[in-house]
């Protein structure tokens, strides 16, 4: 991946980062495993598109974090596209949409990324907002920022979780 999602870390509470994330598209698929909607989206970026700027389907440059959360599984777009310059996805399972500016709650982990981690890094980050009385809105999600022939021992994952907002 080459590109990454900016954000600005407000504070780090015991390994947990709490992030301020601007708004973002996403281009997404709901209710599909996650291998089957990564070969959707990466045929996508690929060029399964239909673009105002070519004649035939854009290439648009990998960006990281993947999403995975329990219903959809979401690539970011690079930065320089917004909801209306984003090319529009040729297949009906694949949608765009606007991620407004959030505030997120990050608990970074290396390796693999099976179920049974994900659940343990998930209720360690929500042990630890809760000891920190900071509320979360949803539930976690997984980000992954490797690409898949990344060996385990140098992928860089997260879980995450979206706050209410401070005050």
């Amino acid at each position: 991946m080459s590109d990454q999602q900016p954000y600005k870390v407000e504070r780090t509470i015991e390994g947990v980062e709490i992030r301020r994330y601007p708004p973002m598209v996403l281009a997404t698929v709901r209710e599909m495993p996650d291998n089957e909607a990564f070969g959707i989206l990466f045929r996508y970026i690929s060029g399964n598109n239909r673009s105002t700027r070519r004649a035939t389907g854009e290439r648009i440059a990998m960006t990281a974090p993947v999403f995975s959360a329990s219903d959809s599984f979401s690539f970011a777009m690079p930065s320089s596209y917004s909801i209306d310059t984003a090319p529009m996805p040729l297949d009906s399972r694949s949608i765009l949409e606007r991620m407004p500016a959030r505030r997120v709650a990050a608990l970074r982990f290396s390796g693999t990324a099976p179920e049974k981690t994900v659940a343990a890094k998930s209720r360690e980050l929500l042990d630890t907002l809760e000891r920190h009385e900071l509320r979360v809105l949803g539930s976690p999600f997984l980000m992954r920022y490797n690409a898949p022939f990344t060996p385990g021992f140098m992928r860089r994952n997260e879980v995450g979780v979206e706050l209410l907002p401070a005050g």
